[in-house]
């Protein structure tokens, strides 16, 4: 996304930078222009979103005159600089080397400034990040000026509902939630239903440990997920929607209620939009953090005020819904990426990524590595190019996989890959041939000092807090698989136990009622597969196990 600018110092406010005090530094830096003056004044100082190295807030975009790119790019005449680790002592130095007035300043700011081409950004692909740290959250005069809801205004001037779904079908566009699901396939469904009301819902339940992609989309670009929606709802006929977002997201949940009453200010939610005829009301549901709510059925029996468990499908919510109606669900990432597959059109997208799974994935990069923060990337892209080059590997790491044991991918539901495997592609496909998943996108490093059944009893731990208790095998052998590895962890575990362990493991995965219980077991699956040595090492039979290296006894970080 590019448009013409004046000299601006884009601040992030999104939760992680925040948290680090990007507040006092905008601050700051607003003091600073006013006692600096002369050049200093023309400075525009802008609150954004997230701007992506989210591991180095609070951090600064600085926009010289020209064209806004990525951090270490200038498209056309200008040119963009990112500043990391900055504090509010440091806001009149960098307002001096922005204008010029300080340039023998700049070696203060040196080792915080990143390099032209930085490879963290090079080698990403902004689809549904592209508006993330450019645009005014707050502000939909900003976000209309970037774009937003241009392609609702289209579509619902010049397309019918069948066009917009062919594009979506032909963009090869697959659920980010973690199953994959081809989503044009999924709107058809819900189009096609006998004639009556229909209802689109966005899950933003987003609950695996170490994922934080659809909260940095709803607090960086929420008219962008809003104007997904509404292209959503007018493709398969709903007039009527919900955002469900877990608690936990307070800055979210502000800002997407923000956007929405703006939206509706402007015409662009609520009756006759955009001069059509098309109506559609979207609501802002919160949950309370479970995280089987994830899960569509449940969800849907909590937007309904019912406890939230899932049920036995078929029906899907597709064909029997939100109290009974057709019911389409997304979640952030899938919706967000809509009004660039319809600005692009469908085939743009599917040249990215494979022949299975087309475009690009966000990813929450995050444990031993060096640069943590969003990526989104090509699909196709390997763990190694986002772990090593875009991550820059494990801390204090030398060589292709120095210092890197295994990535975890999709969280509890997901599975540990071991370095060796860092080639693998990252697509639908190829990681659940390694007996993980893709998820929701969370993806954590994990050095060579990492206990693996550590790790895996830290996710079954997390299944069993999670557990509904609807049914037997989540609910009751969950709790034993946690006593196994309990027992493997404190090194009192027999051979007998490791058999059991995976005998449970399949159990339950082949028994559960939803995905929570069936893919619980993975973490642990993964682990046996490719560090079963860990295992054994942790049995009482010494004779008949190999040794483990005390190093590995040291517990993984919660």
């Amino acid at each position: 996304m590019t448009g013409p600018t004046p000299l601006q110092l884009r601040c992030c406010g999104a939760s992680g930078c925040r948290s680090a005090g990007s507040e006092a530094l905008r601050l700051a830096l607003l003091a600073a222009r006013d006692q600096l003056g002369g050049a200093a004044e023309s400075v525009t100082i802008k609150p954004v979103g997230c701007l992506r190295l989210c591991g180095r807030g609070p951090l600064v975009a600085l926009d010289r005159t020209g064209e806004i790119g990525e951090p270490g790019e200038g498209p056309g005449s200008g040119s963009t600089e990112l500043y990391a680790d900055l504090t509010p002592e440091q806001a009149s130095t960098l307002l001096e080397v922005a204008t010029g007035l300080g340039a023998g300043r700049a070696d203060g700011l040196a080792g915080q400034r990143l390099e032209a081409a930085h490879p963290f950004f090079a080698l990403q692909k902004a689809v549904v990040l592209e508006g993330c740290g450019v645009v005014n959250p707050e502000s939909i005069d900003d976000a209309l000026a970037h774009g937003s809801y241009a392609q609702l205004r289209r579509v619902l001037l010049e397309c019918s509902p069948e066009q917009v779904r062919d594009q979506v079908k032909r963009s090869g566009l697959r659920g980010r939630g973690g199953a994959g699901y081809p989503t044009g396939l999924k709107w058809d469904t819900v189009a096609l239903q006998p004639p009556g009301p229909r209802t689109v819902v966005c899950n933003a339940d987003e609950g695996d440990p170490g994922a934080f992609m659809d909260r940095s989309v709803l607090e960086s670009d929420p008219h962008r997920l809003i104007e997904g929606m509404a292209i959503a709802a007018f493709a398969v006929g709903a007039e009527h929607g919900y955002v469900y977002v877990r608690a936990e997201y307070p800055l979210a949940i502000e800002r997407l209620r923000l956007a929405l009453k703006q939206a509706r200010a402007k015409g662009l939610l609520g009756v006759g939009i955009a001069g059509s005829r098309f109506n559609l009301r979207l609501e802002v549901r919160v949950g309370a953090g479970a995280y089987v709510c994830g899960e569509e059925t449940a969800l849907l029996a909590s937007i309904q005020g019912q406890r939230g468990t899932p049920r036995p499908r078929p029906p899907f919510p597709a064909q029997v819904g939100l109290w009974g109606a057709p019911t389409l669900i997304n979640n952030v990432e899938t919706l967000a990426a809509i009004p660039a597959i319809l600005r692009e059109g469908g085939d743009w997208y599917a040249a990215m990524g494979t022949e299975g799974s087309k475009g690009t994935k966000v990813f929450a990069l995050s444990g031993a590595v060096e640069r943590t923060g969003l990526v989104e990337v090509p699909m196709g892209t390997s763990l190694r190019t986002v772990v090593q080059t875009i991550g820059g590997g494990v801390p204090g790491g030398e060589g292709p996989d120095a210092g890197v044991k295994a990535v975890q991918t999709g969280g509890p539901s997901g599975g540990c890959i071991p370095a060796h495997l860092l080639d693998t592609p990252v697509d639908y496909e190829s990681l659940r041939a390694l007996g993980s998943m893709m998820g929701s996108g969370g993806l954590v490093v994990m050095g060579e000092r990492t206990a693996m059944p550590e790790v895996a009893r830290h996710f079954m731990r997390f299944s069993v807090n999670e557990s509904c208790g609807k049914c037997v095998p989540c609910r009751a052998g969950t709790v034993q698989l946690l006593q196994l590895l309990d027992r493997f962890v404190e090194r009192r575990a027999s051979l007998e136990d490791l058999r059991r362990l995976e005998e449970l493991c399949r159990m339950v995965g082949a028994t559960s009622l939803c995905g929570l219980g069936q893919a619980a077991p993975n973490p642990v699956l993964s682990t046996l597969r490719y560090f079963r040595q860990e295992y054994q090492a942790a049995c009482r039979e010494p004779a008949q196990c190999e040794p483990l290296d005390a190093c590995l006894l040291q517990e993984v970080s919660p």
